[in-house]
């Protein structure tokens, strides 16, 4: 299981670099780093923007979810207290001198 999660956790930062260095700029077009004149026709009239950012937010959060895990999982428990070695048995000797004086 955790060698999965640290397969996709490489696969999706991976893929959310390349999306994100398909995003344009502001006022750039998305076909000029294609070399393309058009503008925004690479990836349909409504242009790139609310796929990529879908796009984008799906990895960050698959890239998130992924880093808690591993980070939660890398960590050992410990399954002992500070009062596990307290030790109760230990008693009091009397002393000599009264209480009221």
């Amino acid at each position: 299981m955790h060698t999965a999660v640290i397969f996709i956790h490489i696969f999706v930062s991976i893929f959310l670099i390349l999306v994100v260095l398909l995003q344009s700029g502001k006022g750039a077009s998305m076909g000029a780093v294609f070399g393309g004149s058009s503008n925004q026709t690479l990836f349909g009239s409504s242009g790139p923007a609310s796929m990529l950012s879908k796009l984008t937010a799906f990895c960050a959060i698959i890239f998130m979810m992924t880093s808690l895990y591993l980070a939660y999982t890398s960590v050992p428990r410990i399954n002992s207290t500070i009062l596990d070695n307290v030790n109760t048995n230990q008693s009091v000797p009397p002393s000599n001198t009264p209480v009221g004086k």
